[in-house]
């Protein structure tokens, strides 16, 4: 049995190649980066390519080893894969973990869309261990946000220097999506809270590459018929100021179907210390801000598995020989037009929905963009990760029985690409938002935002636009439209896709862009 385990870790999958020119066209050429304050095109392409160098070279090939060791729980203790701690510590010594902190405490704090593109890279190399190190950004949003400034001098530092890893301890059992139900229980200590109680699906809850654990957790300050009104976010450390560890305990490791080198944990909290976050009752509020960094780095992790999967199937696609031409010649699978089709698909569902992505961002972050994000973000996070999912599962059948075989990367992509339609909000709960909040917040301001989107889009978005004006209305207007909710985020990201893809269409017309141009042929004959 050892001698088979060793052999299942020696495992190497085809090798990753990082989509830079890709990403570059996307943020340059259809989100049109270059309209924010603080871009530089010379930057981002350096800090990418850089980025996308270390990932093929020290990240990815930890990622088929990684998923077949995994993770497992020693004397109390998480211990990740071999190679893991090595590969962190990398990270944290060049400095990736700061990147968009601020500079006044330590960060680079580079431009969201330049960050945004090294999490698709990362996450497309070992979602495993993006996954790990990837709440840390977040984390340093919501510190700055909502913490006061002695907090941010003293807890934002050792996230940026790779010190501490971060966690979102938010998840109950009996408390998923409707999170007014949590039963976790914060106290008063003097001037300190003690937090009692069980969080479970804690992605990173424990693990041995970092020093330190910063944990943000969402706690009941008040009673639970306050329901939501009743919680507070707290800062609990996994190690106390004399170095003893805090009351945070690991009761289970969750076996998965994929992302086997992410710990996902049980917490037991048992009179924890841990400080307030902003203001008391006001937790979700800021719970919230967190979450919805998290949703749209979500929807980059659905780019980069669809962004996987084409590749794998292109470059399989090109060296299997099946079959014979007309002149008798054999000929590569990619020749055929069933999978020809399959890999545009795959590879329309990376490039239409990274645009879709970084055009939200951009948007979001010119002036009176905020409406605009908020209302793309459920968007983004419904489309882009149903989109991996289909990318990851097209590798497989191009691939036929290859594709179902371990040590070929395409099964593990689909496994570990299955998650993200689940957390961070289930799709089903995105749909239900879209339908209800989204229209009616700010007074229709963000569904106002989108109907213009869609106009500049293009003329032939025109028709489209007033069909989803026509049925936002209708919807709208009802008590209840949860039955519904579903087919109008249907037509809701239609209508985005094929957005988005006009906008890559005319670009790719002006540059002469061959492949741009058949996957927009493609992707306007896709559907949801």
């Amino acid at each position: 049995m050892a001698a088979r385990e060793a052999e299942m870790t020696d495992i190497q999958a085809p090798p990753f190649h990082a989509p830079v020119d890709d990403i570059l066209f996307s943020l340059e050429h259809v989100a049109r980066a270059d309209r924010l304050r603080d871009w530089d095109g010379e930057l981002a392409r350096e800090v990418i390519t850089h980025f996308a160098s270390f990932a093929e070279e020290r990240i990815a090939p930890l990622n088929a080893s990684g998923d077949v060791e995994g993770c497992r729980l020693e004397n109390g203790r998480v211990k990740m894969p071999e190679g893991f701690a090595q590969v962190y510590r990398e990270l944290a010594e060049q400095g990736w973990h700061g990147i968009s902190a601020p500079e006044t405490h330590g960060g680079q704090n580079l431009n969201h869309a330049i960050v945004a593109s090294v999490c698709e890279i990362f996450a497309g190399a070992n979602h495993s261990l993006q996954m790990v190190a990837g709440l840390v950004p977040g984390a340093i949003s919501t510190l700055v946000r909502f913490g006061t400034e002695e907090q941010q001098q003293r807890l934002i530092p050792p996230l940026v220097d790779g010190g501490w890893l971060a966690t979102m301890a938010l998840t109950e059992p009996g408390s998923g999506s409707d999170l007014s139900t949590i039963r976790m229980r914060a106290t008063r200590d003097g001037d300190a809270w003690r937090i009692d109680g069980e969080k479970i699906f804690i992605s990173g809850g424990d693990q041995d590459i970092s020093e330190g654990i910063l944990h943000l957790v969402l706690a009941r300050t008040g009673s639970m018929e306050e329901g939501s009104r009743g919680l507070s976010l707290f800062a609990c450390l996994s190690h106390l100021p004399n170095g003893e560890r805090n009351s945070v305990s690991v009761t289970r490791i969750e076996e998965k179907l994929g992302l086997h080198a992410s710990p996902t944990c049980q917490l037991a909290f048992d009179g924890a210390r841990a400080e307030l976050v902003g203001e008391l009752g006001m937790g979700l509020k800021a719970m919230f801000a967190l979450m919805n960094h998290a949703r749209l780095d979500v929807a980059l992790q659905g780019v980069a598995h669809a962004a996987r999967g084409a590749d794998l199937a292109r470059r399989y696609a090109a060296e299997r020989l099946q079959g014979r031409d007309r002149s008798g010649q054999p000929v590569t699978i990619d020749q055929h037009a069933d999978v020809a089709r399959m890999i545009k698909e795959a590879d329309a569902w990376a490039v239409g929905g990274r645009a879709l992505v970084h055009l939200t961002m951009v948007e979001g972050e010119l002036t009176g963009g905020e409406a605009l994000l908020s209302f793309m973000t459920p968007i983004c996070k419904w489309l882009c990760t149903e989109g991996g999912i289909r990318g990851a599962d097209l590798a497989i059948q191009v691939m036929g029985g290859y594709g179902y075989l371990r040590e070929f990367g395409a099964e593990q992509n689909w496994r570990d690409a299955r998650i993200c339609a689940i957390y961070e909000g289930a799709n089903g709960i995105h749909a239900l938002t879209n339908a209800t909040r989204s229209l009616k917040s700010d007074g229709g301001a963000g569904a106002a935002a989108f109907v213009a989107l869609l106009r500049e889009s293009g003329s032939e978005l025109h028709e489209q636009a007033h069909r989803w004006e026509a049925e936002a209305r209708r919807i709208a207007s009802m008590s209840d439209p949860s039955a519904e909710a579903h087919d109008f985020m249907r037509l809701t990201a239609t209508s985005a896709w094929l957005a988005v893809w006009a906008r890559i269409k005319k670009v790719a017309e002006a540059t002469e862009n061959a492949r741009y141009l058949k996957l927009a042929k493609r992707a306007s004959t896709m559907s949801f």
